[in-house]
């Protein structure tokens, strides 16, 4: 079969790797694509919106399934014009991705059907806002409702600093039109986790659990960014509170989309608190996260493919999806100033050499090939996953492997994983 991936980040770069190791696979092609996957698949000049360009080019080539990474074209409808042509696609409905496109609206959902989560109100009124925060305690958490590229979340330790991040979503428009309606809601304690699943419906079959370090700088300092790095399993929270989470939050999250007549086809990401009363949503994704699918595929022992076939079909529950007993960890190198405004065209240098190690990857996302060179053109630049016995053998090859690459500004964190050592 061929298959097309969509989107041109680190996630897409592990999914057209993934997808390549299937024997039912012989060509993999990616829109746009980025300097990694040009290395294992055909970059094709599309970008990620483009649908009646890429909706010709799959008819065309004969590509027998497309899959999605990125949200924005999800939240546009690009799964429904596929489905409108008679094309297989693997992502959710316009209509079903609503629950990462709003959070307000993933919020109503959860309120409605007695899903966990935190107390929060939506405005879309600024001095309404502010009386809300006159009235709350610091701290709090401010979210721009729409998409905002895992940017649009200010945890505020003081009203004041609440007040400012919603003036800066709501009059500034600091996220565009993501932020003219803005959700308040309590900081919730505890551990995060990122667990995702694969949906048909309301058949929910859970990944290996993740945790994602948002954060830009060591021990949770500094703005939050797209993700940092990740590391999967998750070794110091128990099985038992991740089976919690999956009865009392994915199951109910994928029947409540049924019954709303959306429903959900492909991965839903639920980004978790592990409070003291037990799981708390924190904000669902309507796609594979990023970074934690670097950690998270390669751990998957079962044929992607035939995951995808099986849903697209319906028969999602009766395949076997089995997981490696190894660990995985994945670090993200940056650019200089990112998650702010960053340079590009920076030549790139040590990825290549670590293409023959089977248990070291090195996924692309803010890259391209330029002549001879591969440069910067993101903010997250790439990352770097290592497979091992446990999170501190592969964390130990992740970053000899990183101090191995370089380009001008490079940054990373140098504490992925550390928490997870520290609990053990």
């Amino acid at each position: 079969m061929k298959v097309l991936v969509i989107g041109q980040g680190g996630r897409e770069h592990a999914l057209a790797w993934k997808l390549k190791q299937s024997p039912r696979v012989c060509k993999v092609y990616c829109a746009p694509g980025n300097g990694g996957t040009a290395m294992l698949a055909e970059n094709i000049p599309y970008k990620e919106t483009d649908v009646e360009e890429l909706i010709h080019f799959v008819k065309e080539e004969g590509i027998e399934y497309t899959i999605v990474g990125p949200e924005n074209p999800l939240l546009a409808g690009i799964v429904d014009a596929f489905q409108r042509q008679g094309l297989r696609i693997y992502g959710p409905t316009q209509a079903a991705a609503l629950i990462e496109g709003s959070k307000s609206f993933a919020k109503d959902l959860m309120q409605k059907y007695g899903i966990p989560t935190g107390a929060y109100a939506t405005f879309d009124n600024m001095d309404e806002a502010f009386t809300y925060l006159d009235q709350q305690q610091a701290p709090i958490v401010v979210k721009a409702d729409g998409l905002a590229a895992g940017k649009g979340v200010v945890v505020a330790q003081t009203i004041g600093a609440a007040k400012q991040a919603v003036k800066e979503m709501m009059a500034d428009r600091r996220f565009g039109k993501a932020g003219a309606k803005v959700v308040i809601e309590e900081y919730l304690e505890g551990e995060e986790l990122s667990l995702m699943a694969f949906v048909d419906g309301e058949v929910v079959v859970p990944m290996v659990p993740a945790q994602d370090h948002k954060p830009v700088f060591d021990g949770d300092q500094g703005p939050n960014t797209g993700g940092m790095g990740a590391y999967s399993p998750v070794p110091h929270i128990p099985q038992k509170q991740i089976n919690q989470a999956v009865e009392t939050i994915l199951k109910p999250a994928a029947k409540a989309l049924v019954q709303e007549g959306r429903p959900f086809q492909g991965v839903l990401y639920a980004g978790l608190m592990m409070t003291a009363e037990g799981p708390k949503v924190i904000e669902f994704n309507a796609r594979f996260g990023d970074p934690e699918t670097q950690v998270i595929l390669p751990q998957l022992e079962t044929d992607l493919l035939d995951i995808i076939e099986a849903t697209y079909y319906h028969r999602l529950d009766q395949v076997e999806i089995t997981w490696s007993d190894q660990t995985a960890v994945t670090v993200v190198a940056a650019s200089e100033g990112y998650p702010g405004a960053y340079p590009t065209g920076r030549v790139i240098t040590g990825t290549e050499e670590w293409l023959d190690e089977q248990d070291i990857m090195v996924f692309h996302a803010g890259t391209r090939e330029e002549g001879e060179h591969l440069v910067t053109s993101g903010g997250r630049v790439l990352s770097v996953t290592a497979l091992g016995e446990d999170i501190i053998s592969a964390r130990d090859k992740a970053y000899h492997v990183l101090k191995n690459i370089f380009f001008d500004g490079m940054h990373y964190r140098k504490d992925i994983g550390q928490k997870a050592i520290d609990k053990a």
